[in-house]
């Protein structure tokens, strides 16, 4: 049976005087991809602040195997970059790395290695001396995606990150996971709405509107109610061997997701 690295029991979070989680219990085992799936607004990135500890819960409880700064990683749906300062790749993925350094201090040469690897890894090795501004968006998301590896976390957190790539960006985004996963032993869980592509991908998908509605794998999902019941309409999801081909449906009117 594979290791719990995330717990969390009976965990309530209000974001002033709206209900964001409700009574959200999960354990995540270590080595899986999982798709964190829910509409605009169902609180995904609650959830992900919550498990990276940027949001402390109203009840409940949040159990990590390890300390948060060494175990995970997280590439948030907004980063706070200025793209106009003259910031390159190579500095970007130097801001993962933890330990309390001086920004005046030089890096070792251990650490100089760990932002060449995490740059080779995403496969932007040759863009390190690039301006963060000058790179295109697909391009940009990698380098985040080193900043957030540069560490060797055990988890990877994502918050919608393929959101307005298209389809050739997105596959290869992808394959970026699956080589991610198999070369770092990670453990991924993706915050996405996007029921034509994820369940094809991930191992297991939660899905959640303020309350979870299922953990489970794609195919134990296929057939059934829980994502009518979970986005509020009549949505039509088909695996047919993990390739979904369409999603009907009459959806609500989008927020942004909290």
């Amino acid at each position: 049976m594979s290791d719990t690295i995330v717990d969390l029991a009976n965990v309530w979070v209000w974001r002033g005087p709206n209900l964001a989680l409700r009574d959200i219990s999960l354990r995540i085992s270590s080595g899986k991809f999982i798709g964190l799936m829910g509409p605009n607004g169902s609180g995904k990135t609650t959830l992900l602040k919550v498990i990276v500890g940027l949001i402390k819960p109203d009840r409940g409880r949040v159990t990590i195997s390890g300390p948060l700064h060494k175990i995970i990683g997280y590439v948030p749906q907004e980063e706070n970059i200025d793209h106009e300062f003259p910031m390159t790749a190579y500095d970007v993925v130097e801001m993962g790395l933890s330990g309390g350094r001086s920004l005046l201090s030089r890096l070792t040469t251990q650490q100089s290695r760990s932002i060449e690897t995490a740059l080779a890894l995403v496969g932007m090795e040759q863009y390190a001396d690039r301006r963060i501004g000058h790179l295109s968006g697909g391009q940009k998301q990698r380098v985040f995606i080193a900043r957030a590896i540069v560490g060797q976390p055990q988890l990877l957190l994502l918050d919608e990150p393929t959101t307005g790539v298209d389809a050739k960006a997105r596959d290869d985004f992808y394959r970026l996971l699956s080589a991610l996963m198999a070369d770092l032993s990670l453990t991924i869980i993706l915050a996405s709405h996007d029921l034509e592509v994820v369940p094809s991908r991930v191992d297991e998908i939660i899905c959640i509107n303020q309350k979870v509605f299922v953990h489970a794998t794609p195919d134990e999902i296929e057939d059934t109610d829980v994502f009518r019941e979970a986005y509020g309409c009549e949505l039509e999801f088909m695996t047919h061997g993990r390739h979904p081909h369409r999603v009907i449906g009459r959806h609500e009117d989008r927020k942004q997701d909290d």
